[in-house]
């Protein structure tokens, strides 16, 4: 298999066109990859958010530590330097971009993503990160 055939199936979605995606983007690779307390992702944050940092920051940990548990297997994170999403980064995108617009559809996305069927907590965790995002005036679009 070519390198361009491995990139297309592993990364085949395109980095999002949102800025507050790719910032959650970011956070969310850095504590995927070195665990919740990641400093780069904490400063990503900050910069990000200025002094109102930690709800978004505190509520992005949350958020992680909920997928990691309830998750039925793995969760596929690209490095932060990959320039591609794996479908499970879009699909996380994808969530935080519709849980308050349309819940039903992020409810399904979250459900195949976990492998699971009561997502309800790993859901509310999602809405409370992007009303964070939201209220600081970074909603996150897709």
């Amino acid at each position: 298999m070519t390198d361009v055939a491995t990139t297309a199936t592993h990364l085949p979605h395109a980095l999002p066109d949102c800025p507050n995606a790719r910032i959650a983007l970011f956070a969310m690779r850095r504590m995927g990859a070195n665990g919740l307390a990641d400093a780069r992702a904490s400063h990503a944050l900050f910069t990000a958010f200025g002094q109102g940092f930690k709800r978004p920051l505190v509520l992005m940990r949350s958020f992680m530590a909920d997928l990691a548990s309830a998750a039925s297997g793995t969760i596929a994170i690209a490095p932060c330097c990959c320039a591609r999403t794996t479908s499970a980064e879009a699909a996380l995108l994808t969530i935080l971009a519709r849980v308050e617009t349309a819940p039903g559809a992020a409810r399904l996305l979250m459900t195949d993503l976990l492998g699971v069927r009561q997502v309800e907590g790993v859901l509310a965790s999602a809405a409370v990160l992007a009303a964070a995002f939201a209220d600081d005036g970074r909603p996150i679009t897709g």
